[in-house]
């Protein structure tokens, strides 16, 4: 409870200090006004176009059943790349020869493209939900695994040492020592997952699914509707950003805090 005030009463300060983000999605917005300008509407509409015809979708109801079957696909695939690549990052970085083992292995999924893995999804899968979930799920695993191993491999020996001799009890030292520390390492790759399992499941839905994102992507550009194609690119962009600064960027500031203090104690 205290920790949901404390993270509640620094939400407006959170806010103010985002003006640089703001001021940056504004000079986005005007790049893009200009650049409309100068091409024309029918290669790039311009912002107010565009964002009306988001307006328009979601005043009808069609984006809200496409989003929640993409967000559903993209979820399902990011829960189960954190549930085992946090596991087995962690499991991995308990043992030096395990962590080298898996180097080859991880260097081998982040270099194989995501259109690769999803080739072969929809030749296991179909054209069911197993396709883009499968191919989130393995774009994300290795971000989330090597952040888990990080965070494991990092631990201060000392301070393990120091928990060993004065006999902290086993859940304060996983509660107030492992863990903080290795969170720190595995929620920046949890925010990068995040943005990766939407991008990707969007591919996935283009070429193998009748619904979601993707497929009206699909849709739109056979009817070579570009105000269209970038309203769904938008609301996709809007969820994103609503998620990740709304919801998960102040849980970081908070995580990070400890991890300055921890610096400045190791530092002392």
């Amino acid at each position: 409870m205290t920790l949901l005030r404390a993270w509640l009463a620094g939400i407006p300060a959170y806010l103010w200090s985002g003006w640089g983000a703001v001021a940056s999605l504004c000079l986005l917005l005007a790049a893009w006004e200009g650049a409309s300008a100068v091409y024309g509407a029918l290669v790039l509409p311009d912002p107010g176009t565009v964002f009306a015809t988001l307006a328009g979708l979601v005043d009808s109801g069609a984006a809200w059943p496409e989003l929640a079957v993409t967000a559903r696909r993209a979820a399902t695939g990011l829960l189960l790349a954190i549930a085992a690549g946090s596991t087995l990052g962690m499991l991995a970085g308990i043992s030096l020869t395990a962590s080298m083992m898996s180097r080859p292995l991880v260097t081998v999924l982040l270099g194989t493209p995501p259109i690769a893995w999803l080739v072969l999804a929809m030749l296991w899968f179909g054209a069911s939900d197993g396709t883009p979930v499968f191919t989130v799920f393995i774009a994300c695993f290795p971000v989330i695994f090597v952040g888990a191993l990080q965070g494991t491999r990092t631990l201060d020996g000392q301070l393990k040492e120091m928990a060993t001799v004065f006999r902290l009890p086993v859940r304060m030292k996983l509660f107030d020592l492992y863990l903080p520390h290795v969170v720190s390492y595995l929620f920046p790759a949890w925010i990068t997952a995040l943005g990766t399992s939407w991008k990707v499941v969007v591919m996935a839905e283009l070429l193998s699914s009748a619904d979601g994102v993707g497929a009206a992507l699909a849709v739109s550009r056979s009817h070579l509707d570009t105000a269209a194609t970038l309203a769904w690119i938008a609301a996709v962009v809007v969820t994103l950003l609503a998620v990740e600064y709304l919801l998960l960027e102040p849980v970081k500031r908070e995580l990070e805090g400890w991890r300055r203090q921890e610096r400045e104690g190791s530092a002392a």
